[in-house]
């Protein structure tokens, strides 16, 4: 059982991310390129990261240094959470507004505006759920 944003858990993200039609060619169809990054509050630098190029998942693993499109930081109590009990939309929502899921760098908000974008983040929530973490 790999440990949260640990090289391990991310690559078992990647695997689920390149399955899954739903994400993978939904961004394809948008030409989505990022480089997504995954960490803790409060921490200095992020943890895991995440290279998409043309929506497929090239490359994950642990944070080197990559300058993220997006950064995503939350509490582990709420990481974990997440990964047992995947959040939709409301849900994604609340934990931006209340302040439990920040985005260091990244436009949530036009994030959302985009159903192309909206739809696939939301979805890769319910992938991380797939993964047995600790």
């Amino acid at each position: 059982m790999p440990q949260l944003f640990s090289a391990d858990w991310m690559n078992e993200l990647k695997d689920l991310w390149n399955n899954d039609p739903e994400v993978k060619d939904k961004l394809a169809a948008i030409g989505f390129n990022s480089i997504i990054t995954c960490g803790l509050k409060g921490e200095a630098k992020p943890m895991g990261v995440f290279v998409v190029e043309n929506g497929e998942c090239v490359r994950a693993g642990d944070y080197n240094g990559e300058s993220p499109d997006w950064d995503m930081r939350a509490d582990r109590k709420d990481w974990m959470k997440w990964t047992k009990e995947p959040m939709g939309m409301v849900g994604l929502g609340t934990a931006y507004t209340f302040g439990k899921l920040k985005f260091l760098s990244g436009d949530y908000g036009a994030m959302l505006k985009n159903p192309a974008m909206a739809g696939p983040f939301v979805k890769s929530f319910a992938l991380m759920a797939k993964i047995d973490t600790q």
